[in-house]
């Protein structure tokens, strides 16, 4: 399987918010995990960030995504996803009780490789524009 394969896969678990479980396997032991986003500062792993993101899932039960482009670059050992999350919040949960609003928010993940095993995710992302659209903020 090639690092293109290994993120495609882990992209589609991780976002669709089977959690950790279902995307450990893409990933080393101690995959370390970064954003400049509010509600991801205290995010450091891998891990974490995937089970971040099932419970986002909980809050916004209709999200999902749409993968627009992935890219490679083999020198560097490095995938690139570009995606859009779409959904609407009316689960329980979340900063505010259920707003009914919905948001389409464009993000990046950066998945540098070790080996065929991803070893860090930076994900690129503007959680105010979302988190605003959402009425959460």
């Amino acid at each position: 399987m090639t690092i293109t394969d290994v993120a495609s896969k882990f992209f589609s678990a991780c976002q669709a918010g089977l959690g950790y479980q279902a995307c450990k396997d893409y990933c080393t032991e101690n995959a370390t995990f970064s954003a400049q986003s509010e509600p991801l500062a205290d995010v450091t792993t891998v891990k974490d960030y995937c089970e971040w993101a099932k419970m986002l899932m909980k809050i916004i039960p209709d999200g999902h995504y749409d993968l627009v482009s992935i890219a490679t670059d083999e020198r560097r050992q490095c995938v690139i996803a570009y995606g859009v999350f779409h959904g609407t919040h009316t689960g329980d949960g979340g900063p505010v009780r259920a707003t009914g609003k919905s948001c389409a928010s464009d993000y990046v993940l950066v998945m540098q490789f070790e080996g065929d095993k991803i070893r860090h995710v930076t994900k690129i992302w503007h959680s105010h524009l979302a988190m605003q659209a959402l009425g959460w903020v």
